[in-house]
């Protein structure tokens, strides 16, 4: 499998070999940057069955191709209801329907981690807007009444000093209402990172 797995020239891949699914299992606590497990049907201890159903019943989002030279399409069908990826008969290793097998499944692996992010990004803008809508109802009001202060402030005879802060507290009322407007017209997840786990929202 190594031999075949190097010759692909369109990926490297990175290969580690385990002789049990208990020492695979070990290998997945310490390990998070598996992408994909290829698994013999038969292994000494937990058989590839139980080792599947454990590796899926720790959540371990990597996808598990099945191994084997049985031919019993049985297998076949309890392996893809336990929820493994593909199955791969041993005397199809040199050929290149095993390539193209590994590689159509990290394919759809990608496509399904893209789509989750994009339901996660779809209910966080959800959330943002439910709160755009209670903080625009709160803040309209005290931002319309400053305004119409600012408006009665004759700046006819104010020395130098004072129109200045007159004018950068009409800068600031200014710069809040456009937030806001671009805030209430937020159509996509302009979150992003800010320092450690604090996140933000872009509006520049």
């Amino acid at each position: 499998m190594e031999v075949v797995l190097r010759k692909v020239e369109e990926f490297r891949f990175r290969i580690i070999a385990k002789d049990s699914g208990e020492s695979a299992l070990q290998e997945l606590e310490s390990n998070k940057d598996i992408n994909l497990i290829i698994m013999d049907y038969f292994l000494p201890g937990l058989n590839g069955f139980d080792t599947a159903k454990e590796i899926f019943h720790r959540n371990y989002r990597i996808p598990v191709i099945f191994l084997t030279v049985n031919r019993d399409m049985n297998i076949a069908i309890e392996a893809m209801k336990l929820g493994v990826a593909d199955y791969i008969l041993k005397e199809d290793l040199n050929n290149a329907f095993f390539v193209q097998t590994i590689l159509g499944v990290l394919h759809k692996q990608k496509l399904l981690r893209e789509l989750s992010e994009l339901e996660v990004k779809k209910k966080r803008l959800e959330a943002l807007q439910e709160m755009i809508i209670a903080i625009a109802s709160e803040v309209s009001q005290p931002l319309n009444a400053m305004k119409r202060i600012l408006d009665l402030l004759d700046d006819e005879g104010m020395d130098e000093k004072n129109l200045r802060y007159l004018n950068l507290m009409k800068d600031n009322v200014s710069r809040i209402e456009r937030k806001m407007e671009k805030l209430q017209n937020l159509k996509d997840d302009k979150t992003v990172q800010y320092i450690k786990d604090i996140k933000m929202i872009d509006l520049s």
